[in-house]
């Protein structure tokens, strides 16, 4: 087994996870079984109970697990589908020794950092790397090296340098070169600074990766070769790319994964890339471009979409247009409904994604009323589906008062709820991950549907969940009298999964998240008819 551990310096959101998922698509094109795993510094056990405005989206791999959503970057450049343990943190690593300590594995001795939490991130590191069978282990570490709450990780990192053979372990660091002036000169010092940080803690890079809008000269090179203590073919530009997905062609013309591979004393062959080029040459060449509104609940925080941006590109890739998404704030038209019409007027199409709470939801409801009204391609995921369900509730039953009992737990109507069977309070906060349906699950598609349709007929398909409340089925019928689809059942409980209008162009809502399952080079088939139904308009 192989590994190379991706850190990151000077500053946070530099890339390394799109660094760390570009390198794994390039060994993987040479063949080689790659995996890839998150090291999160941050205390919190269930990424999926953070905030979307603290730290973007959690993505949900299909065994369930809420995570980190660079595994989302991982699983769309890798074309993979990663387990749970892709994805720790300083509070599963902590949880998991108090639970040793309350069994009595340490028999009364005392805990400290080194060795009790050091070995058990090295445990997890190479347990994960072993279930997915790889021959190549890629590790990020998140934060920024010289934080504090990261010294544990790399500690434990610097520990499997020297408890594996030579030439095992691989070191890459990817640091930023900005530059001033009108000339837009490079500045090293930087970089110099942060490799000096990294070794003071006994890691030297092996690799050091420079994130850059401009060419590195090579006197910049050489000097970031020379005080950081690497060769100068070791320093590889990461610049700035027209398009995400660019990264790994751009590494490739720096020789890095044949580097890498040379340094891990692994053969490298010819790298299999033409459909990767032919798929970013068609992101580069679109002709023509179409304008989606998302709105949602966390627009300022683009992140929080992160998954749901990315599959409108891959569907924009497939069909040779350029996506423009237009970020329209929910709160916002809830909070004055008399600017909908100009917030929305001229969109080929509106995507209402997921979330959470009360605040925004008059706003998603509103929006799906104005898409149905004006017969603009509307895609509703997860919470957006639920409230596109309320709304037609409220239009087309005469249930002004429908709602879901997340947004208010009291209402007369209460169209979305949380199954009794799930329902568990504590205090007034209703449990979260451990309450909901997660993962991938089997689904059954109506054969005569849009939505059956949109996956080329077929009538089963697997897709990923994150949702607690779920549709009633009390005002199922009712609202099928009134000509609404509900094509998609959940397999084993018989949830309701999806909802479609047949009076309109293309007006669907699933309460799954295809925007998880979502590649660059095939791109989820939903979302494909949603971005075809927007050029056609």
């Amino acid at each position: 087994m192989k590994y190379v551990f991706v850190t990151g310096g000077v500053v946070s959101s530099l890339g390394k996870g799109i660094t760390a998922a570009a390198l794994g698509r390039l060994l993987k094109a040479r063949g080689y079984r790659v995996s890839l795993q998150k090291m999160d510094p941050y205390y919190n056990i269930d990424p999926g109970m953070l905030s979307p405005l603290m730290r973007g989206e959690a993505f949900i791999t299909d065994d369930g697990t809420p995570s980190d959503h660079d595994l989302g970057h991982y699983e769309r450049f890798l074309d993979t589908q990663l387990r749970g343990d892709a994805s720790v943190s300083t509070g599963k690593i902590h949880l998991a020794i108090m639970e040793l300590e309350r069994r009595g594995a340490f028999r009364g001795g005392t805990i400290q950092m080194v060795p009790h939490v050091t070995d058990e991130i090295k445990r997890r590191v190479v347990k994960a790397a072993q279930n997915a069978e790889s021959d190549v282990a890629i590790v990020e570490i998140g934060g920024t090296v010289g934080d504090m709450e990261g010294a544990p990780f790399l500690e434990a990192i610097r520990q499997m340098k020297w408890d594996h053979p030579e030439g095992d372990c691989c070191f890459v660091h990817v640091t930023l070169l900005p530059t001033v002036g009108a000339e837009k000169e490079i500045k090293t010092k930087p970089t110099q600074h942060s490799v000096k940080t990294l070794r003071s803690i006994g890691i030297q890079p092996d690799f050091v990766v420079c994130r850059t809008d401009v060419p590195i000269s090579d006197e910049a090179r050489g000097k970031i070769a020379l005080f950081c203590n690497v060769p100068s073919e070791h320093v590889i530009a990461n610049p700035d790319s027209q398009v995400l997905y660019e990264t790994p062609l751009l590494l490739e013309k720096e020789g890095f994964a044949n580097k890498v591979l040379a340094y891990l004393r692994l053969p490298a062959s010819e790298p299999k890339l033409d459909p990767w080029r032919a798929m970013v040459n068609r992101a580069k060449s679109a002709s023509k471009t179409v304008h989606v509104g998302l709105v949602g609940k966390y627009v300022e925080i683009h992140d929080a979409y992160i998954s749901a941006v990315e599959a409108l590109r891959h569907a924009g890739f497939a069909l040779g247009v350029a996506v423009d998404v237009r970020w329209i704030s929910a709160k916002v038209i809830e909070e004055d409904s008399t600017g909908m019409d100009s917030a929305l007027q001229g969109l080929d199409a509106i995507l209402a994604p997921s979330g959470h709470g009360k605040s925004g939801a008059e706003g998603i409801i509103q929006t799906a009323m104005w898409a149905h009204l004006h017969k603009t391609p509307y895609l509703a995921i997860g919470y957006g589906m639920q409230l596109t369900v309320v709304a037609a509730a409220r239009t087309l039953l005469g249930r002004p008062h429908a709602n879901s009992t997340e947004v208010k737990p009291d209402t007369s109507d209460p169209v979305v709820r949380v199954p009794k069977d799930r329902l568990e309070r504590v205090g007034d906060w209703q449990l979260g991950s451990d309450r909901a349906r997660l993962g991938g699950q089997d689904l059954m598609l109506s054969g005569d549907s849009v939505l059956a349709a949109c996956y080329g007929g077929a009538r089963e398909v697997r897709e990923r969940h994150d949702n607690r409340y779920e549709i009633n089925p009390a005002y199922v019928q009712p609202l099928i009298e009134k000509g609404i689809k509900f094509p998609a059942m959940e397999k084993r409980e018989g949830y309701i999964e999806a909802i479609e209008r047949p009076d309109h162009p293309f007006y669907i809502g699933v309460i799954y998240h295809p925007e998880f399952l979502s590649r660059p080079d095939r791109p989820h088939p939903l979302f494909e008819a949603f971005i075809k139904a927007a050029v056609a308009l």
